[in-house]
């Protein structure tokens, strides 16, 4: 399984471009895709096209609940990340992917790899 951030879904509905690839590869290959609920709400306040929901709820039916633990774990990475300004969010979303064991695919690497160190695999 692979989670999928938030740009990294967006930026996946947008034809021909590198994610979108990545993801037609990933799907050709039968790997499964997941998203935490944390991504999917950020996902969901848009802008986005109503093809662009509909596309992503067929691809991710389900969203992986953020529990107690992940925020645990979310305020340990944002503590052993340098407490940076607005990356708790981030934080939340990583926390979920390393419960399930799922690496992280993101468009924005720079700003998981902090986490890298912490437990976090990006895909």
């Amino acid at each position: 399984m692979i989670h999928l951030d938030t740009n990294f879904l967006i930026d996946a509905l947008v034809p021909d471009s590198e994610q979108e690839a990545h993801l037609v590869r990933w799907l050709s290959a039968g790997e499964t895709l997941g998203v935490s609920a944390v991504a999917w709400g950020e996902f969901l306040c848009g802008p986005l096209s109503t093809t662009a929901e509909e596309l992503a709820r067929k691809l991710l039916p389900d969203a992986e609940d953020f529990e107690r633990d992940d925020a645990e774990e979310a305020a340990r990475l944002f503590n052993l990340t340098g407490r940076r300004s607005k990356s708790y969010a981030d934080c939340c979303i990583g926390a979920v992917a390393i419960r399930c064991g799922a690496p992280l695919a993101t468009s924005n690497r720079d700003d998981f790899m902090p986490m890298a160190p912490h437990g976090l695999v990006l895909a």
